[in-house]
């Protein structure tokens, strides 16, 4: 080939698409094709239900215990050592009698004797009951409140909650076995004692305390349950008429409690605990 036909450069031929072809990868041929590490999967419906209704106050139960151990729960302890001595004490032939005498509560009774008797009936066991029961509740839920709310909300609380049950007992054989939120005569005679009223009391302050509606609606709709289906009798009255009484506080609570500080710090009594 000569020279001049060496440097003769080629025009464009007519027709021919200059540049890329679409679709056509330019350079080496691609190598093994690489994947993305996934990235963090958002959490299951129920996960973040569980978060959002338990979270808040299972925090707050864990960082006091882990912080301050069996010193978070004081009263609680207090209660449970005195449930365990009373129930020692009035399965004993000479202590029965000195523990009905203090501590137990019966609707034919002066309402002085009841209110008097009220506090002390609450660590009182039910006679047709197991203690350990009564010792699980007081442990757990007590110990909740006591860390969640302090020990004298929950005193106060678990009082109310007792008193509406024991004052309930009253209206209800007065209004007699006619209705539905009524009670037989018979029912005077029964001895009125146990933490059941004002475990399911502290329940629901604890739940509604901490923004837990769902868990605060089931206690409510269980305790009606309870009635309607399973146990239409005084205890199980009485648990009704402690949720409306705790209810009520709670709602009182709501209109007059303090407003929360501008810097989101948690404050006591009745401020948002979140």
């Amino acid at each position: 080939m000569s020279s001049a036909g060496a440097g003769r450069r080629e025009g464009p031929v007519p027709g021919r698409r200059e540049g890329p072809v679409p679709g056509r990868r330019e350079g080496p041929a691609p190598g093994p094709r690489e994947v993305s590490a996934p990235g963090p999967r958002e959490a299951p419906a129920l996960r973040r239900f569980a978060r959002a209704e338990w979270g808040p106050l299972l925090r707050t139960v864990r960082s006091s215990l882990v912080t301050d151990k069996l010193r978070a729960i004081p009263l609680t302890l207090t209660a449970v050592c005195l449930t365990l001595a009373l129930q020692f004490v009035q399965n004993q032939a000479w202590g029965y009698r000195t523990v009905q005498n203090i501590g137990s509560v019966q609707a034919y009774e002066h309402l002085w004797v009841a209110l008097l008797r009220t506090p002390l009936s609450l660590f009182v066991p039910a006679l047709d009951l197991p203690v350990w029961g009564a010792l699980a509740q007081i442990l757990v839920v007590f110990g909740i409140a006591e860390i969640c709310v302090g020990w004298r909300q929950t005193l106060v609380v678990a009082y109310v909650a007792t008193l509406a049950g024991t004052m309930y007992a009253r209206i209800g054989i007065w209004i007699g076995p006619v209705s539905p939120v009524g009670l037989p005569d018979s029912d005077k005679y029964v001895i009125d004692t146990g933490p059941s009223a004002a475990v399911v009391g502290l329940a629901v302050f604890v739940c509604w305390r901490y923004r837990a509606w769902f868990t605060c609606a089931l206690v409510v709709v269980a305790m009606v349950v309870e009635v309607v289906s399973i146990k239409n009798n005084l205890a199980g009255k009485e648990h009704v008429a402690a949720v409306l009484a705790v209810l009520a506080v709670c709602a009182l609570g709501e209109v007059w409690r303090p407003r929360e500080p501008r810097d989101g710090r948690r404050v006591s009594g009745w401020g948002h605990p979140r």
